[in-house]
């Protein structure tokens, strides 16, 4: 079954950046995301799944108790999806992060994402 933009949206923001298991993470990855898949965050490109696990790793051990929540609904329109989100504290304090993902999709893969932070601020 081909997956929709708007699934691999939801599945990229909540089984792969919510999830805290690096196996189970990794496995989601190779399932959902093209070999040579690119991710463009606002500072940096990753190409690959291998430097996309690496580097998702390496953005949640940064803070582990903090969680990413949709900012509304996924959606998609060919071959593009995306899906606004906040990210911030577990504990119910407000998020201390918002952007939005968007992702170019093939044949049910994600094959580039791009990442666009639109507000962030200091942890209270």
């Amino acid at each position: 079954m081909t997956r929709s933009p708007a699934d691999l949206m939801r599945v990229n923001l909540l089984e792969v950046f919510n999830e805290p298991d690096p196996d189970r993470r990794a496995a989601v990855i190779a399932e959902h995301y093209a070999e040579d898949v690119v991710w463009h965050e606002p500072d940096r490109v990753n190409h690959g799944r291998t430097e996309f696990v690496r580097r998702a790793a390496e953005l949640l051990a940064g803070n582990p108790d903090w969680v990413f929540r949709p900012a509304g609904p996924a959606s998609g329109l060919d071959d593009i999806g995306h899906l606004g989100f906040q990210w911030g504290p577990s504990d119910g304090r407000p998020p201390v992060v918002s952007g939005m993902d968007i992702a170019r999709t093939r044949q049910g893969l994600i094959i580039e994402l791009y990442t666009i932070i639109t507000e962030s601020r200091q942890a209270p």
